[in-house]
């Protein structure tokens, strides 16, 4: 796929996916999606990959949707999602609650991280959300933006946002849909560093970099499937999970590695996949 409205590198095990709309402040549209979709999917079938950081070129993440496409949406007297029938699936056939509109990325064995350089709103204050890790510079402003426009709150933000930040905490930002900075959620929970703009990028893939070389490949893919489908599973049937993948694991190469590395107090030289 030809990448116009995103950019795409990949440097060892971590990847970069950059939206790259910055004349529209990385505006979501149609395009951004497909090709945000199509990307995760070459990072999730890349075997060298575990890592992708999503971040946003030039000043901003993004800062929701493009106001032509809102525009269009009501011309069209409907919500047009601007994509087409070949939309990538990566993440879909895990488990059924995955198969949606950005709560796919739950589903992806891959890692993602979310740099968030600057604004972010609607569309990529979710984006930023359904990633599995955050980082962002303190002025970010950010707001979910649906309020004013006489819609609800999307893609599921009303179910992921609680469970970072807490229903108080939720409840205001998606109520009143107002702006707020990424400083002012320190200890929030909704981001795992905040860091000067300056450094952030540098800090990110420190973190990424640190962490594909310590966690083994096959844990760090089977931590976070664990991570994600306990959200929907009562605490004995996650337990039962844990026993049958200890077994499961434990004879693996990457086991013998860890355990070797361990004993030698050296780093892991994963196998690769």
């Amino acid at each position: 796929m030809e990448l116009k409205a995103t950019k795409y590198s990949v440097e060892g095990p971590v990847a970069t996916l950059t939206l790259s709309r910055p004349h529209r402040r990385n505006a979501w549209t149609g395009r951004m999606h497909t090709e945000l979709r199509w990307v995760l999917e070459q990072a999730e079938q890349d075997a060298g990959v575990r890592v992708v950081v999503i971040t946003g070129e030039g000043r901003d993440f993004c800062v929701g949707a493009d106001t032509q496409a809102l525009e269009g949406h009501s011309e069209k007297g409907g919500y047009d999602p601007g994509t087409s029938a070949d939309l990538a699936m990566p993440g879909y056939g895990v488990a059924p609650e995955f198969d949606q509109n950005f709560a796919f990325m739950m589903a992806l064995e891959t890692v993602t991280i979310a740099a968030v350089n600057g604004a972010a709103a609607g569309a990529g204050l979710v984006l930023a959300c359904y990633c599995d890790l955050r980082f962002a510079a303190p002025d970010a402003k950010l707001t979910a933006a649906h309020g004013p426009l006489g819609l609800p709150a999307e893609f599921g933000l009303s179910w992921v946002l609680p469970r970072l930040v807490g229903i108080t905490r939720s409840n205001d930002l998606l109520l009143s849909s107002r702006k707020f900075l990424a400083a002012d959620t320190d200890g929030w929970g909704l981001f795992n560093e905040i860091v000067e703009a300056s450094e952030l990028m540098d800090r990110v893939y420190e973190y990424a970099y640190d962490m594909a070389a310590r966690v083994a490949p096959s844990s760090l893919a089977t931590t976070k499937r664990q991570i994600y489908l306990d959200q929907h599973r009562d605490v004995g049937t996650a337990v039962s999970e844990s026993d049958r993948l200890l077994n499961e694991m434990i004879p693996s190469l990457d086991y013998l590695e860890g355990v070797r590395a361990l004993t030698e107090r050296r780093r892991p030289d994963w196998p690769e996949r």
